[in-house]
């Protein structure tokens, strides 16, 4: 464990009133887990982006994947132990290996979301944490993996977006090793700790630096992606009503069970009432009890920006649209499957644009989600 890692998580235990047991969690033992049989057409993908408690979360919310595990790759020791990767004398490197449909998604989409969960200028660690085996790095499964991970890398590169070298690896994978149980979902199982740390590793401060102000959903999608902005507050004040300011720039949240979308069963999609920016699907929508309209996840991964809050004396996780920074909300760890997790929005952050009007309204692309 690095020694921020330590700090943060028993600062942490401290915070929440609670006893600590930091990276090391409730048992320690060898991981669990099992060789399972999976349909033949799914096929998998290794990232080395850090921590992989912070790894775990971006790739598990993505439609298409079948699940996500931690693990230790890229050394020269069998069987490696948490204590001995992070140690830094085994050579190996946290890693996260994604099962996926590549009928929903694709390698390339992987890899784009890839990107923005590091910083693949850092040739000493990731973020807070330093050494070898947090590097950034790509192992490739097969020849086609390889050749587009360089492909993917080199666009990245020639794109300007960072001033130093892309020093992130790309290499063939040897053996995975999956990490102990106690670190597999640890954003799910211990989210207050989780998010304490990410906030505090600068991870998402410099992940909202680089791409915060990016307009095109992903990197390299070869369609010229629309441009969401926030209006003149002038402008907002007289296009929206006093309970849609005061929600979206205000951060007000809105009564229960009265508001437009809580009980809403209809087919398309919600979008930014600001921007117009697209932030869930119908496809998503479950019924939480709260009488707010509720959400497993986001329609796209980058589609909200996560910040801590800890206002009125809580420590919650704020939702906000990536372009017009609205408020929109917060994230639970309560909600069903696939995900876990229960985005509990605003309905007057919300805009619904039906199924059958998504071509005339611009949203043509989102078509695919209901077929």
């Amino acid at each position: 464990m690095t020694y921020f890692k330590h700090i943060i998580l028993i600062f942490m235990g401290l915070f929440i009133m609670g006893t600590y047991t930091g990276c090391q969690g409730d048992t320690v033992g060898s991981s669990s887990h099992k060789t399972e049989k999976l349909p033949e057409n799914f096929e998998t993908a290794t990232f080395a982006g850090g921590c992989f408690w912070c790894m775990e979360a971006p790739f598990e919310k993505l439609d298409g994947v079948y699940k996500v595990v931690s693990g230790y790759t890229g050394g020269h020791t069998e069987n490696p132990t948490y204590e001995e990767v992070s140690a830094g004398g085994t050579g190996h490197a946290e890693a996260i290996q994604v099962t996926y449909d590549p009928e929903k998604i694709s390698y390339e989409e992987l890899l784009d979301v890839f990107w923005r969960q590091i910083d693949p200028t850092d040739v000493g660690g990731s973020f807070a944490d330093r050494g070898s085996q947090y590097r950034s790095a790509i192992f490739c499964h097969n020849d086609e993996q390889k050749k587009l991970a360089e492909a993917s890398r080199s666009q990245l590169s020639a794109s300007g977006r960072f001033e130093q070298p892309i020093v992130t690896e790309i290499e063939g994978l040897d053996t995975f090793y999956p990490a102990e149980d106690y670190h597999q979902d640890y954003y799910k199982k211990h989210a207050i700790r989780y998010k304490f740390y990410r906030h505090g590793s600068g991870r998402d401060q410099f992940l909202d630096k680089v791409w915060g102000n990016e307009k095109a959903s992903s990197e390299g999608a070869g369609n010229e992606a629309k441009v969401y902005q926030r209006p003149p507050d002038a402008e907002l004040k007289e296009k929206l009503t006093p309970l849609q300011y005061a929600v979206t720039r205000k951060d007000k949240t809105e009564p229960p069970f009265d508001n437009e979308y809580w009980d809403n069963k209809k087919v398309g999609i919600y979008v930014d009432v600001v921007s117009g920016e697209p932030l869930f699907s119908s496809t998503d929508k479950f019924d939480s009890g709260t009488g707010w309209p509720s959400f497993t996840r986001p329609i796209k991964p980058d589609a909200v920006v996560e910040k801590a809050d800890r206002s009125l004396f809580m420590a919650r996780t704020e939702v906000r649209s990536r372009h017009a920074d609205s408020h929109l909300g917060h994230v639970f760890d309560d909600g069903p499957p696939p995900t876990g997790l229960r985005y509990c929005m605003n309905s007057a952050a919300l805009r619904f644009i039906p199924k059958d009007e998504l071509e005339e309204a611009g949203y043509g692309e989102f078509k695919k989600l209901f077929e």
